[in-house]
């Protein structure tokens, strides 16, 4: 089995209550929205993933503010024309404030809208689990940069 670990960096972006997310086509064709941010290119410091991605993604320039946590996941996926692989990933979330750009949609990349969404409209979304982790450490600021599952 192939061993592969992958370091990712985001950004919980809250202003006005509402929070900056971005629209991913998704598994199976169906959209689903997910903070901005992505992985880090080799040698690129997480810090500057997070603005480079939420530029990409979003338009908006970031101050990156604080470190609000690491969450971590490790899952097996099956073989394809090969060995099967052991995928541990490390997602870095910072707070971030916008200090410029204007919001547009990413072209040609991962994403296809960028949006602010209001906080209390958030759980009613089609959205990725990393959103609810971000969230949660967000309000909560645990001293470990850490919440339970």
């Amino acid at each position: 089995m192939r061993r592969r670990v992958r370091v990712a960096a985001y950004a919980v972006v809250v202003r006005d209550g509402q929070l900056l997310l971005a629209r991913s086509p998704g598994p199976g064709g169906v959209p689903e929205w997910v903070l901005p941010g992505g992985g880090t290119e080799h040698g690129e410091d997480p810090c500057d993933t997070v603005r480079r991605e939420v530029e990409e993604e979003t338009g908006h320039l970031v101050e990156v503010t604080r470190l609000l946590g690491v969450h971590s996941t490790r899952r097996t996926f099956p073989a394809r024309l090969g060995r099967a692989v052991d995928h541990h990933g490390i997602r870095l979330l910072y707070e971030a404030r916008v200090t410029g750009g204007e919001l547009r949609d990413e072209v040609g990349g991962t994403t296809d809208h960028a949006a602010w969404q209001p906080l209390d409209a958030v759980p009613g979304l089609v959205r990725v689990r990393l959103v609810d982790i971000a969230l949660r450490l967000w309000r909560e600021r645990p001293p470990t940069g850490r919440v339970a599952p």
